[in-house]
């Protein structure tokens, strides 16, 4: 079993910070693997802690900087409060919705759809190719943080991708690559901290002290995986547009899709 939980974790890691749904990997590698159930839900959302704090680390100096800086600096001020207000769309949404959406849209073809609709909305975006009228994360408008938080609901439907929906909804809203996917960053991190911590709550009763080296290893695969995901993906994006992703995204849904309607 420590296996599947090396690669659920890999899994994981290079998928929660790129716009091709993390969720909905998990769902597919799970069920490919026939990993399924409540202790796998479970470890599926222990091992996001591991991506969270890689993102923290690789960010580290600037969360000190802004944290430091929260009551003094008005640059600094001003994205706390832009994250408290893109944070609160989505809380609210998941908090009301999530048990509708975990009974019903947690299947592979679900996810399937989700990913080539996604993947179709970014190659559109790419293509309109928006004005650019913000380059730098402290100097977002209030506006655009909501917005961005507003977009960040649509990914409550497994397969829309967390990433994809803050990234893309930020390029629409005038913001940068580089910026826009900055601010999904430092989004992530309250938004899947909280989320995380809420499943954790309401499930540590299904745990087990046998659960803890499966939990571990999946913890320790997925920091390290996201660490070099996020790594790499600035550097990419500051060179590259998203097509692959939108083609990747088509692909696997496609993949799947015809996988269910054989199988």
């Amino acid at each position: 079993m420590i296996w599947i939980a090396l690669v659920l974790g890999l899994v994981e890691g290079l998928t929660e910070f790129l716009p091709v749904s993390s969720t909905g990997h998990l769902i597919l590698a799970g069920h490919l693997l026939g990993y399924t159930g409540d202790t796998a839900a479970t470890f599926e959302i222990f091992i996001q802690l591991g991506a969270i704090l890689a993102v923290m680390w690789e960010y580290r100096a600037r969360l000190g900087s802004v944290a430091m800086n929260a009551f003094s600096d008005k640059a600094s001020m001003g994205l706390v409060a832009n994250l408290a207000i893109a944070f609160l769309p989505a809380a609210g949404a998941g908090f009301l919705l999530h048990g509708m959406i975990q009974t019903y849209l947690f299947s592979p073809v679900t996810v399937a759809g989700a990913l080539v609709a996604g993947g179709i909305a970014m190659l559109f975006i790419e293509r309109a190719s928006p004005r650019i009228v913000v380059t730098d994360l402290m100097a977002i408008p209030w506006r655009g943080a909501l917005g961005i938080g507003l977009a960040q609901m649509l990914s409550l439907f497994p397969g829309v991708s967390r990433a994809a929906a803050t990234i893309m909804g930020g390029m629409v809203l005038g913001l940068d690559r580089k910026t826009s996917t900055e601010f999904s960053f430092f989004l992530a991190m309250p938004t899947l901290f909280a989320a995380t911590l809420y499943e954790l709550v309401k499930s540590w009763d299904r745990l087990t002290p046998a659960d803890l080296g499966l939990f571990a290893a999946g913890f320790a695969a997925a920091f390290v995986s996201a660490l070099a995901a996020v790594r790499v993906f600035v550097r990419f994006i500051s060179r590259h547009v998203f097509r692959p992703f939108a083609w990747y995204r088509i692909a696997l849904g496609a993949v799947v899709l015809a996988w269910s309607i054989i199988g």
